[in-house]
């Protein structure tokens, strides 16, 4: 019998709540750890359509729809429709969010850390590499 999808979603579960643990720890509540994904993609590429979000993120687009609304009410990200197709809309960082990132950093350094405790580099490297190939498989099945 193997575990994977079970030891999956128990990391993912424990490793969400270290999250929040480290940035209360931190006081930082400008943003949650399900934020704090959403937060990320747009730091790497800015003015993003909320289906790629959705997709990027993993995260359904009800649940997308209502985080975004409330990280709009507190001045974080701006939906913005483009000239082109006034159906489609982006999600933009305001300057705030931009502030934000040194600290989101951070923080993740110190799961990174906590993560990969007790691995050597290589190992580390392999872990990923797996993890990376059983996303691809179920992402597979979308």
């Amino acid at each position: 019998m193997r575990y994977g999808g079970f030891l999956v979603s128990r990391i993912k579960q424990v490793s969400g709540r270290v999250m929040e643990r480290i940035l209360t720890q931190r006081d930082i509540d400008a943003f949650n750890g399900a934020q704090g994904r959403i937060l990320f993609v747009l730091w790497q590429r800015d003015g993003v359509p909320i289906s790629e979000l959705s997709r990027e993120t993993g995260l359904a687009m009800t649940s997308l729809t209502s985080m975004l609304d409330r990280m709009e009410a507190s001045g974080l990200v701006l939906r913005q429709r483009t000239s082109k197709d006034r159906r489609k809309v982006l999600i933009s960082l305001t300057d705030e969010a931009r502030a934000l990132e040194r600290d989101y950093n951070e923080v993740s350094d110190e799961m990174n850390e906590i993560f990969y405790a007790g691995f050597s580099e290589a190992e580390a490297e392999q872990l990923d590499s797996y993890l990376r190939r059983v996303l691809e498989n179920i992402e597979a099945h979308l």
